[in-house]
């Protein structure tokens, strides 16, 4: 009779060591369906679907009255921020579009071997080796030079809405004695400017365009090589899609 008892007691322990783990599982699930929740919300960016959503979890974690309507997030703060996030996946899309079309437009020209381009975070970097734009040592554009650029300018042309930072760049190699320009940052800086100039010269608003200079700064390689030293002479296009057109 005690050993029966015993046998009892030992499969109540047992029973409720068994049921245990399903509250930590109710915890997870309530975790992930709120989880889900907010992922379906904020992928499609209607207002009242965040506010509904965002209501819906805070009174599942115990919240009720006004404390519904109190938080970090106020309505016209969440309507800004669905606003700012349909606005950024909209300029993504269309700068992922342009990009893909000057990817073509740059292969029709016979140029891709010349021009390189990338797109990151909705801005697209087109590269340019120096030498192919300039002399060495010198910022006055060569015929050559002139030529690639009236490409990216017929480009550039057919979108409007992109502003384009020109920004020139140099390795750390000092000038030679007797140069026209004080350091590479003068050399680098005046690359970038005969670029807006030639563009301007050329038709396009000057309003688009800005030039910066950035002499050695934001090197591609280590300047430990002619050969890095070369890829690190360059000029930038940074095209940004300008908001409302």
């Amino acid at each position: 009779m005690i050993e029966n008892d015993e046998f009892e007691i030992d499969d109540e322990k047992e029973n409720e060591c068994g049921e245990q783990w399903l509250t930590t599982f109710a915890d997870i699930s309530l975790l992930l369906m709120t989880f889900f929740v907010l992922l379906y919300s904020m992928s499609s960016p209607d207002v009242e679907k965040f506010l509904d959503s965002f209501q819906s979890v805070k009174k599942a974690l115990g919240a009720s009255g006004k404390q519904l309507m109190t938080g970090p997030t106020s309505p016209t703060e969440a309507t800004l921020l669905v606003e700012q996030a349909r606005l950024k996946q909209q300029i993504l899309r269309e700068q992922r579009r342009t990009y893909q079309d000057f990817e073509s437009y740059v292969s029709r020209k016979g140029i891709e071997g010349i021009v390189a381009a990338k797109l990151d975070s909705g801005k697209i970097t087109i590269k340019v080796p120096s030498e192919v734009l300039f002399k060495r040592g010198d910022a006055e554009l060569t015929p050559a030079g002139q030529r690639v650029l009236k490409s990216l300018k017929d480009y550039f042309i057919k979108v409007p809405d992109e502003t384009i930072n020109i920004r020139g760049f140099t390795d750390d190699t000092p000038l030679e004695m007797g140069s026209h320009y004080k350091d590479n940052w003068e050399l680098s800086a005046m690359r970038a400017v005969n670029v807006l100039r030639y563009f301007v010269s050329q038709g396009m608003s000057p309003n688009r365009l800005t030039a910066t200079g950035l002499a050695d700064l934001e090197p591609l390689y280590p300047n430990t090589s002619e050969q890095n030293r070369q890829k690190n002479r360059r000029v930038e296009f940074v095209l940004e899609k300008r908001i409302g057109g």
